[in-house]
């Protein structure tokens, strides 16, 4: 069952940022002939890790689309690779606030090896790759940005 991560990081005036988590499994889908994870598709598993750190927290985007809210839309990408998953590893992914703007959020999110191949579960998983995602928030009807309403803006700060 998918948690927010029991683990926090200190940071500045005794705050704590805290660190979701969600598991993922490398499936034939995700790899090339090889059976190593296209690099693209990481992407994809931060997306998930993202939309389910939202749901977590009470935030479904698809009801705030249609209600005409607003929705995230991914504005920058910043990815590293560090090493490659493989075919029936193990994952986790996470996703971490770093700074919530008026428009825009900047996430930090890494990808981890927690078991290969079905072995024993790593207790100190490897780091495969990180990135930062910058997503704008913007109407849902003319994809123009706008700020991000201040009750929403509240909660989302509030993890970080």
């Amino acid at each position: 069952m998918p948690t927010a991560a029991g683990s926090s990081e200190a940071r500045a005036a005794g705050s704590v940022v805290a660190t979701f988590t969600w598991p993922v499994r490398v499936y034939w889908e995700d790899t090339d002939t090889g059976g190593i994870v296209f690099y693209a598709n990481y992407l994809k598993f931060f997306e998930r890790t993202r939309t389910e750190w939202l749901r977590s927290l009470g935030l479904a985007q698809q009801r705030l689309r249609e209600q005409g809210t607003g929705q995230f839309v991914v504005t920058h990408t910043d990815v590293r690779y560090h090493r490659p998953a493989r075919l029936d590893d193990f994952l986790l992914v996470t996703a971490r606030l770093l700074d919530a703007g008026r428009a825009s959020l900047t996430i930090e999110q890494r990808v981890l090896l927690q078991s290969s191949n079905g072995d024993e579960l790593k207790s100190d998983p490897c780091l495969l790759c990180e990135g930062r995602i910058r997503i704008g928030w913007v109407d849902p009807h003319q994809l123009r940005p706008q700020r991000i309403p201040a009750d929403l803006l509240a909660l989302l700060s509030a993890t970080c």
